[in-house]
């Protein structure tokens, strides 16, 4: 799903923890590798969990195929709230037990898991490096 400029503007403050320019980059670069790989060779589920997770903590629509908007879900609990400070600690908490609590979601989509719970970490705790290498010059 493409990010659009509005998505970007629309990010509040709060709810990321690193640089704006680096989580835009991120995020437009696992939206890009989401779409490639499954078009590829079926997978991309890591870049999936990350493209998502970025867009909940964006507050950014999801958009249907009929042009129509959903609420974005929060990537590990599928809560439909907008994404909050309270909520991603929440959010970050159920990621970091997800494949217990969802081992069904950890066979069907393989890596989804461990992009979700990196985009956290790195999004909102700062804790590691960002969950995709992005050239941060190109997406200047």
């Amino acid at each position: 799903m493409d990010v659009t400029d509005a998505d970007v503007a629309a990010i509040p403050v709060r709810n990321v923890r690193v640089p704006r320019s680096e989580f835009v980059a991120v995020w437009r670069a696992a939206s890009e590798r989401d779409v490639h790989d499954f078009a590829h060779d079926g997978g991309g589920w890591y870049a999936a969990g990350v493209a998502a997770t970025c867009r909940w903590l964006a507050t950014a629509p999801s958009r249907l195929s009929n042009g129509l908007t959903d609420p974005t879900a929060s990537p590990a609990s599928r809560r439909t709230a907008l994404a909050y400070e309270e909520l991603i600690e929440a959010e970050f908490l159920a990621a970091e037990r997800l494949e217990e609590r969802r081992p069904d979601l950890a066979r069907s989509r393989p890596g989804w898991c461990d992009g979700v719970r990196a985009t956290l970490q790195w999004a909102w705790r700062r804790q590691g490096p960002p969950p995709l290498e992005v050239d941060l010059l190109a997406d200047s």
